[in-house]
């Protein structure tokens, strides 16, 4: 039947992130495409001692509705070697990591030129340049932010972060990497609680994922 409700997926089914995909889609065609899309909240990276570990958030919000609770934000790409995480429209950043992922093997892993090479397309390419999201990408050597207006930001310290929630839990971090003697992944955690107890559009159902080779 033409506009049923069958178009909803709730629960991520055939690949880690198509139950997410399909759910955008499915609210598109019930709401309509200029409606406000799904959005993507609070990923946090942090590099501490030769580890390297980046978490997120699992709430997807529609406007003032969780629609979801434990969203795969975060994914291993290239032999496991590099860590992505999306802030933004769920299907804008699918289309993304796909676009990463393919530019990785082309440079052979090389993350920087591999991030700089989509920023191009996606700042001139007239389909890219209307996709909302925002990419935060780390290898063992560099941590990358991604954004639609052809930055590719680097920063100074060993943290970064993205979405409603990041300016928390990036602050909440710093204090910690200089304050205290966690590790990488404690570090992300408890900054994660923080950003959480703050942003509505934070909750606490965290996915945290360890860079391989890395000290754990």
């Amino acid at each position: 039947m033409p506009g049923a409700l069958k178009y909803y997926f709730i629960t991520p089914a055939f690949l880690p992130y198509q139950g997410d995909y399909l759910l955008e889609l499915g609210l598109e065609k019930r709401y309509g495409s200029n409606q406000k899309k799904i959005r993507g909240t609070t990923i946090l990276s942090v590099r501490k001692n030769g580890q390297g570990v980046m978490a997120a958030d699992g709430q997807v919000t529609l406007e003032n509705t969780i629609m979801k609770k434990k969203a795969k934000k975060v994914r291993f790409m290239y032999n496991d070697q590099v860590l992505v995480g999306f802030a933004g429209a769920t299907a804008d950043a699918f289309a993304l990591f796909e676009r990463l992922e393919a530019k990785l093997e082309k440079y052979n892993g090389n993350l920087s030129r591999a991030a700089v090479e989509l920023a191009k397309d996606w700042r001139t390419d007239k389909i890219l340049r209307r996709l909302e999201a925002l990419l935060l990408a780390m290898d063992k050597e560099h941590t990358l932010i991604l954004s639609g207006n052809g930055d590719v930001i680097e920063p100074d310290e060993e943290l970064a972060a993205i979405g409603s929630g990041g300016p928390y839990a990036l602050a909440a971090a710093r204090a910690l990497m200089a304050h205290s003697d966690l590790n990488a992944k404690s570090i992300a955690m408890e900054s994660m609680k923080i950003a959480a107890s703050i942003c509505i559009y934070t909750n606490e159902e965290f996915e945290v994922k360890l860079l391989p080779n890395t000290k754990t």
